[in-house]
């Protein structure tokens, strides 16, 4: 039976980079059914790239065979891998941390090593620049039309030797949760962080009431407020600032109909900081 088989690259659409993974693939099947997840991954920002995996994968039916190619050490000693997810997804990728919020937030249930020897198109043995329609489309189509099986790809590698990009955990220290900001909503500018809902519930606040954000970049704090906790943007003005729950189940910040990100020249990653506590009530003398 015929898999999805979904793209994602950094490749963008102003050229036919793409379109000859297409090609590799109908070549492999005529009859498949390809989508994009997107090809506007930052150049080879592979954090980027494991973000947006782990925000679309699990949506997917079982079965479904994603190419996630955002691979800056192309051609070089880096392996090739496949991961079969805990949902049954398979995802045929360059190890180099495109996986790295898959396996924490998801699970990887299997991981083998691709054997480029054997899953490339043929004639292309004396291309290294273009793994992503040479290894991986190839491997992707032949796997998603049932023609290669999962464990065909190559031999088992254990999980744990999968490179995994440096992250910290969401912690709660007594009526503060702290995390960091893991990704922009990019085109309205909210922050994204790593803080989970089942975190922030501990704190006790309730829709509509106020809390205090900090944000800082290393040691320099960037932004320091209070605003709503609110279900949707709707709740709040035009412009008013607020933390709701995003469609993942993590924390986030938001302007309403504005960039919070924008504004305040907001980065991503482990050396932005985000602190989130009950807002403090003022008393007026």
């Amino acid at each position: 039976m015929k898999k999805a088989l979904v793209y994602q690259t950094d490749f963008g659409s102003s050229d036919g980079a793409v379109s000859a993974m297409y090609g590799v693939a109908l070549k492999v099947d005529p009859e498949l059914k390809i989508y994009d997840l997107t090809h506007d991954i930052p150049q080879y920002n592979i954090w980027e790239a494991s973000y947006r995996l782990v925000q679309t994968v699990r949506y997917w039916p079982e079965g479904t065979v994603f190419v996630s190619v955002v691979d800056p050490g192309v051609g070089s000693s880096r392996r090739s891998i496949a991961a079969l997810t805990e949902g049954e997804q398979i995802i045929v990728t360059p190890d180099n941390g495109t996986l790295t919020h898959i396996k924490l937030l998801f699970g990887i249930k299997e991981l083998r090593l691709l054997d480029e020897s054997r899953n490339r198109l043929s004639g292309s043995e004396l291309s290294y620049t273009f793994h992503g329609r040479d290894v991986y489309a190839y491997t992707g189509a032949r796997l998603a039309s049932g023609q290669l099986s999962f464990r065909e790809v190559g031999e088992i590698v254990p999980p744990e030797s999968l490179v995994c990009l440096p992250h910290l955990n969401a912690i709660r220290e007594g009526d503060i949760v702290l995390g960091n900001i893991d990704a922009l909503d990019v085109r309205f500018g909210s922050l994204w962080t790593n803080i989970p809902y089942s975190l922030f519930s501990g704190l006790g606040v309730d829709y509509g009431k106020r809390v205090e954000l900090s944000i800082r970049n290393e040691t320099r704090e960037v932004y320091r407020n209070t605003m709503v906790y609110a279900r949707s943007f709707a709740d709040v003005s035009l412009g008013e600032p607020l933390v709701y729950v995003n469609s993942i189940l993590n924390m986030a910040v938001a302007i309403n109909q504005g960039s919070f990100a924008r504004a305040y020249d907001i980065g991503t990653g482990i050396s932005w900081k985000l602190s989130l506590r009950r807002a403090p009530r003022i008393v007026y003398e």
